[in-house]
């Protein structure tokens, strides 16, 4: 660090006392950062480890997803995180929410919801919509939530599972951040558009 003439005029103590309050001020605002960091990171905005195949191929095991915790109402075709049937964080995507109606399956063998067939291009390519048949109408506050790998999801078509609280809804996941490789944002597909 250079000395310039006029802080070499002032008496060493002055000049230490003046490096004191630089550190100080430093390490008060790295502490603030961190603060702002943890505040965020428990209300805001959260990351999620993806643990299984349910949500393939829209996520593979091992991605990390950044979840908007402020994302307002669940919407149809939405990627949520949520507190799952058995307590612990769990991720699907919602194909109706409250007041719909959600059926499998019609002659070409889609889910509907309130009457209108789905063309879900993001399910596994080695899967089909449902094997098992359902017609539920969702109460309010409800959301119907199911894997992009049906055969390989554990989601609300099962009988002890059923629909979702909204108030369950941690946060909507809205990019890919792990591994870079995969890095992208998560888009709600344009089929659930033509949903009224």
């Amino acid at each position: 660090m250079t000395v310039t003439k006029d802080e070499k005029k002032r008496p060493k103590g002055e000049r230490a006392g003046k490096k004191r309050g630089t550190l100080r001020e430093t390490v008060g605002l790295i502490a603030i950062g961190v603060v702002i960091a943890l505040l965020l990171q428990a209300f805001v905005i959260g990351q999620f480890w993806i643990p299984s195949e349910s949500m393939q191929n829209t996520l593979q095991i091992g991605d990390r997803v950044i979840v908007n915790k402020l994302h307002g109402s669940a919407d149809r075709g939405d990627i949520i995180v949520f507190r799952g049937w058995d307590g612990s964080d769990t991720i699907k995507r919602v194909i109706a929410v409250g007041g719909d109606t959600v059926e499998c399956c019609d002659a070409k063998r889609r889910i509907s919801v309130n009457g209108v067939p789905l063309d879900e291009t993001y399910i596994h390519p080695d899967d089909y919509p449902s094997k098992r048949k359902f017609k539920t109408k969702l109460a309010a506050g409800k959301l119907w939530v199911m894997g992009d790998h049906r055969t390989a999801s554990s989601d609300s078509r099962e009988e002890y599972n059923g629909p979702v609280d909204e108030d369950d809804v941690i946060g909507r996941a809205f990019a890919i951040v792990w591994p870079f490789s995969r890095a992208t944002i998560l888009s709600r597909p344009e089929t659930f558009a033509r949903v009224r």
